[in-house]
Parts: C-alpha cells; structure tokens; sequence
C-alpha cells in the first residue's frame, strides 16, 4: 500500500509575474491546489486542481488571475504537490 506525501512550496513573485509562474507550475505533475496570496497575506484565490485535468481546468480560472495580477503588486503562491513514494 502506497502512501501519498503532501509537499508544499512558496514562490514570491511580483505581480506582473504570478500569471507566468502559475501555468509553469500547473504544468507540472501532481499540483493539488494552488494560493494565490496578496502582500498582506490574504488569500485572493485558492484553486483545488485535479491531477491531469488541471490544464483544461485551470484556463478559465487564469482570465480572472489576470485581472487579480493587475492590482496585485507582490504576492505569494502556494502549490500544494502530491508524490508518492516508489514501491520497493
């Protein structure tokens, strides 16, 4: 029986950048949910990601990313990953 692991990563990122690093980010495997915080540390969005649709999904979702970046000037992105651990 294999367990899941749940990492989480912080990137800081500039505002005009958090569109970018999110669809690096999604294009990775194993994304679970992904925070966008603002610089007081609010959560401004909080998207759970199913793993393998998280492009088709995610589209819509990054529209209104755009506009939150625009009056967003330094923020925080939270990436939930889930890895599973090698079977012996």
């Amino acid at each position: 029986m294999s367990e899941e692991q749940v990492r989480v990563e912080e990137f800081q990122v500039e505002g005009d950048q958090i569109v970018e690093k999110v669809k690096e980010l999604v294009s990775e495997a194993h994304v679970r949910r992904l925070v966008i915080k603002n610089q007081e540390g609010k959560t401004v969005i909080d998207v759970p990601l199913a793993v393998g649709l998280a492009g088709a999904l995610l589209k819509p979702k990054l529209i209104a990313l755009s506009a939150i970046a625009a009056m967003i000037t330094h923020g925080t992105i939270v990436v939930e990953k889930v890895e599973t651990p090698p079977t012996p």
